[in-house]
């Protein structure tokens, strides 16, 4: 354990400033800034010093949306706490919220003790946990209370997956009107899936198995209706929404429309909406499947009403969603039958890069890029300003990023548990270079040197965009 740490001469980037300052760091946390080459700078010591001249500095990523070791299918995600985590230090992201699950006809606490046991001591970033509530009665509603109490603020229920997370409007309504009451935040995967059923069913029925038909039968109007339906809902209930991986342009004007009559309606994409699209889904032989995962992958054409929805703050925040099956046998499972394809896509390890590109591209600008990805999450999460910027008194969670590094995405190099790479062969500028975790150094240079059980739970309070 170093005593202090100065990190001199970088660019300073947080979602409302950019300033050359040098940085200290102090029992984890930092200590103070003061602008590069003025006295107070000058006046700075510390035991360690790293030289990010020509170098951004900026907070760790958040990634509010991750699945370890998720069961899924038959099978389980393929990278386990240790793993993804490790990936999501690589890639600059220094904390996530993970989904425990509540299965149907057990309790929630089952469910989180379960994800509290698969995760600690075995994350080399802190983390915390959403809970997945799959069986809403009495007992469930009461426990929802208690898990805000202990930091637990968040819950995420699906329109979707009838017979194994599905909730009906009634369940929806009932969970959505305790957490207008108890301060948690209901996060939707609003997809019509009754509907859906059917039309996989008859996708079925007409030889239509390939990976492709995944994405056609998952039908944009039907993510928009399920956007609308649970925008209404929370609305009758007087709570707030979140939903979760928005991948449609009907489903972003849905969100737009009740965000301009003034509702508490917030919305996700990931980085699979923006750079991918249903070419990628109807790659021949089957690597298609690589490309599953639900909300499915649209056509190129939404991907502007996405970056639209980013830059007019219709769409806040950008996790990955990050569950990973390996193409040998998991996504495997579902040849012949895209229905049996494992959903998910890898991605925890590339969201700070892309989006960096997305800054090179002129989507986003620099200070949006970390507000996206860093300061937003944090506050959407109720961890802000000890997640999610770099101010005097926040968890010294720091990246140094090199913004002109050259890089290739590819599964030979990447350190997700996980045999191909939904970017494969994908040409990036800019690169993580150095993550302090907590002032501890997680990456230096490009090496690891963290290790399993650095991570700490991290309870959160209520969604900040609501006090």
């Amino acid at each position: 354990m170093v005593g202090r740490t100065l990190i001199r001469g970088g660019l300073v980037i947080t979602a409302s400033d950019e300033i050359h300052a040098d940085v200290l760091i102090e029992d984890g946390r930092i200590a103070a800034l003061a602008a590069t080459g003025t006295p107070a700078a000058e006046a700075f010591t510390a035991e360690r010093t790293i030289d990010a001249t020509g170098r951004y500095v900026i907070p760790g990523g958040v990634d509010a949306h991750t699945h370890m070791e998720l069961p899924f299918g038959g099978t389980f995600a393929s990278d386990t706490f240790e793993t993804g985590t490790r990936a999501a230090a690589w890639g600059g992201t220094t904390t996530i919220v993970d989904f425990a699950v509540q299965s149907v006809g057990h309790s929630l606490r089952e469910g989180l003790d379960a994800w509290h046991a698969k995760a600690e001591g075995n994350c080399a970033i802190d983390y915390g946990f959403h809970m997945i509530v799959s069986d809403v009665n009495q007992e469930t509603l009461k426990e929802m209370d208690l898990l805000v109490e202990e930091g637990v603020t968040s819950f995420k229920q699906f329109m979707a997956y009838p017979g194994v997370f599905y909730s009906d409007d009634g369940q929806i309504l009932r969970a959505m009107q305790r957490s207008a009451e108890n301060g948690g935040l209901i996060m939707m995967h609003a997809e019509n899936g009754i509907a859906i059923d059917v039309l996989v069913e008859q996708a079925l029925a007409r030889g239509e198995t390939d990976p492709r038909y995944h994405g056609e039968v998952r039908k944009a109007l039907l993510e928009a209706e399920a956007t609308h339906r649970a925008i209404k809902l929370a609305q009758v209930a007087g709570a707030p929404l979140y939903v979760v991986h928005v991948s449609a342009m009907e489903a972003v004007a849905e969100l737009a429309r009740a965000r301009d009559e003034g509702l508490p309606v917030f919305g996700e994409t990931c980085p699979q909406y923006l750079f991918l699209s249903t070419d990628n889904l109807a790659e021949p032989d089957f690597e298609g499947s690589k490309y599953v995962c639900s909300t499915p992958l649209r056509p190129k054409e939404h991907q502007a009403k996405l970056w639209q929805g980013l830059r007019t703050n219709d769409l806040q925040v950008v996790s990955t969603d990050h569950c990973p099956f390996c193409f040998v046998g998991q996504k495997e499972l579902g040849r012949g039958d895209f229905s049996k394809i494992p959903n998910g896509l890898p991605g925890v390890e590339n969201r700070m890069d892309l989006l960096h590109q997305a800054v090179v591209d002129g989507h986003i600008s620099r200070r949006r890029w970390i507000e996206i990805a860093c300061a937003t999450p944090a506050r959407m999460f109720g961890m802000y300003p000890k997640k999610g910027t770099i101010t005097p008194g926040a968890d010294a969670d720091v990246v140094i990023y090199d913004p002109h590094a050259e890089q290739v995405v590819s599964a030979e190099t990447h350190h997700m548990n996980v045999d191909y790479s939904a970017y494969e062969g994908k040409r990036l500028t800019g690169r993580v270079e150095t993550v302090l975790s907590r002032g501890e150094p997680v990456i230096t240079e490009r090496e690891y040197t963290g290790h399993a059980g650095h991570g700490v739970y991290t309870p959160r309070s209520t969604c900040q965009y609501l006090n």
